[in-house]
């Protein structure tokens, strides 16, 4: 409500959300100078950790609900006024205001970006931006035949402070369509999906890694009946999608008999399911594809882009582990990247990706050294490297800046790999680790708690589950399985990681590890862990190690 209440009074709306830290929270009120501040009751605590710096610009704060007392006398302490969302709503009865006349190009939002490296940058998005890439939604849509309708039901749950739910919901907005917000936790997630019953579903790779392994669980715990008509169901589905079946057409039986039950742990009514802001794996995707009955799209922006720039189309098998091709309203071009060994004019066009269009931003807040340094003759320049295939789609293969050079000499494009040995089920996620001095590669792993503790049980080795994460054999196992991917994928010798550190605690934001759309954060890793690192290093290093 306050942020429309923005868009209806053309007042810039800066989201602040908690996850950057207080830091971040501090540095973004004072960069952008916010005067009001509207928050969560439960997070008033953190906007007082902002004090006494941010009061310099800060004059008023509202609560989305009420205001302890003990809080209230602190904020007007500092002179500024606080109001109770009841309070402040009367503060506008019977009163009546002109609502500004509004410009395409004025300013609508300055949202910051976590970014994995510096201090958060203010990205400047347009009302134009918005309502541009709106309208390539609801024309691509339109043309695959899944056009909106009043009757759609969209689950939020993602940040609203990101650009991605941001502008779903504003499309929802514009359609007349609904919104239903989530209780905020995320294990009660898929109860809020079976209440709500939502027909679109936007979700981060992470979620819907969680709903794969998930199945993958009760599938291989259902016992040899269930395993085997599963995976009968499974192998005849996706058969047929190969052959260029719909996949509501591919096998009704299978759906009907196998399949509904997915069907009915999302809620019974989704029909598209779109993944953005990091990238699926292959196989999860194509697991999604086949047994949720549902479409399952990947996308690709960046908040720069307004969010979505490529999306992959219904129906279009071949597009999996794509992000599809461009939406409509933007140019894209490939740009070569000869250090890297990317050419954007051979047979099979690679390079760093370049987006122009009116979906673009109009530069970083304050910034323009760095708006200069990505915005060349009206192109954004993403830093990420894509390939684009025969039917027009793109595929995002690396990350301009995510290279180093190994001692001996040779490149190791980091994200690739990660990708690779994130196939391994029995991980969660993988770090890989490597520079200039040292030879060989090293990694820090999630370990999956499930997977372990059946490996344990088979090998009769006991304990919970932080002690099998030091077990050396657990350790062993797990390396074993990174380099059994790592030869089936025909990684080179030097790719292959050497050793592994297995870290119960997934990484997370409280440690600053990853960023809000559980993008890694490098430098943070290598700081966290630098003594694994080294230690890695050392005993690796030894005569028979």
């Amino acid at each position: 409500m306050s942020m429309e209440a923005c868009n209806a009074h053309g007042l810039y709306c800066v989201p602040l959300y908690d996850t950057l830290g207080a830091d971040a929270v501090e540095f973004i009120i004072c960069h952008s100078e916010v005067s009001i501040a509207f928050v969560e009751e439960k997070k008033i605590t953190e906007l007082l950790k902002t004090f006494p710096n941010s009061t310099q610009y800060m004059k008023t704060i509202v609560s989305f609900g009420k205001v302890a007392s003990k809080e209230k006398e602190e904020i007007e302490k500092f002179g500024l006024a606080v109001y109770s969302w009841d309070e402040f709503l009367k503060l506008g009865e019977n009163k009546q205001y002109e609502l500004p006349v509004k410009k395409k190009e004025d300013i609508c939002t300055i949202m910051y970006t976590s970014g994995t490296t510096g201090d958060p940058k203010g990205v400047m998005i347009s009302n134009d931006s918005i309502v541009t890439l709106l309208a390539g939604v609801k024309r691509l849509l339109e043309s695959v035949n899944e056009a909106l309708t009043s009757k759609d039901v969209y689950l939020s749950y993602l940040p609203l402070a990101h650009i991605f739910d941001r502008v779903i919901e504003e499309l929802f907005i514009q359609h007349g369509a609904s919104i239903g917000f989530w209780r905020g936790d995320v294990k009660l997630l898929l109860e809020d999906i079976g209440e709500l019953k939502p027909s679109i579903f936007c979700a981060v790779p992470r979620v819907l890694e969680r709903v794969y392994s998930g199945l993958q669980q009760k599938v291989s715990t259902g016992g040899f009946l269930t395993k085997t008509l599963f995976n009968l169901a499974y192998s005849h589905k996706f058969s047929s999608m190969k052959m260029g079946f719909a996949h509501d057409e591919a096998s009704p039986i299978c759906d009907k008999f196998v399949f509904n039950k997915v069907r009915q742990g999302l809620g019974g009514n989704v029909r598209l399911i779109l993944s953005g802001a990091a990238p699926l794996s292959n196989h999860v995707e194509a697991f999604l594809r086949v047994v949720s009955c549902a479409h399952v799209l990947q996308g690709y922006g960046l908040t720069e882009t307004c969010a979505g720039t490529f999306v992959s189309l219904p129906n279009e098998l071949p597009m999996l582990g794509t992000v599809g091709p461009p939406v409509p309203n933007v140019d894209v071009f490939l740009e070569s990247v000869p250090e890297m060994g990317y050419d954007a004019l051979s047979s099979t066009p690679r390079g760093e990706i370049c987006i122009r269009g009116k979906t673009l931003f109009a530069g970083y807040y304050k910034r323009e050294d760095l708006t200069k340094e990505v915005l060349i003759d009206g192109w954004f320049h993403t830093g990420d490297i894509g390939e684009w295939q025969p039917d027009g789609s793109m595929k995002i293969i690396d990350r301009k800046k995510n290279i180093f050079k190994l001692s001996q000499g040779e490149y190791v494009a980091v994200e690739n790999l990660e990708n690779i040995y994130s196939l391994v089920s029995d991980i969660d996620s993988i770090w890989v680790y490597g520079n200039s001095f040292e030879s060989f590669l090293v990694a820090v792993a999630n370990p999956n708690q499930q997977a372990l503790g059946h490996w344990a049980q088979e090998h009769g080795i006991s304990g919970n589950f932080k002690s099998l994460c030091e077990n050396p054999e657990a350790k062993k196992f797990i390396l074993g399985e990174l380099t059994k991917i790592g030869k089936e994928k025909k990684l080179k010798g030097f790719e292959l990681v050497k050793d592994v550190h297995l870290d119960p605690e997934p990484f997370d934001m409280e440690r600053d590890l990853i960023t809000p759309t559980y993008k890694k954060k490098r430098p943070q890793l290598l700081k966290y862990y630098q003594n694994v690192i080294d230690n890695m290093y050392k005993s690796a290093s030894k005569p028979n190690a």
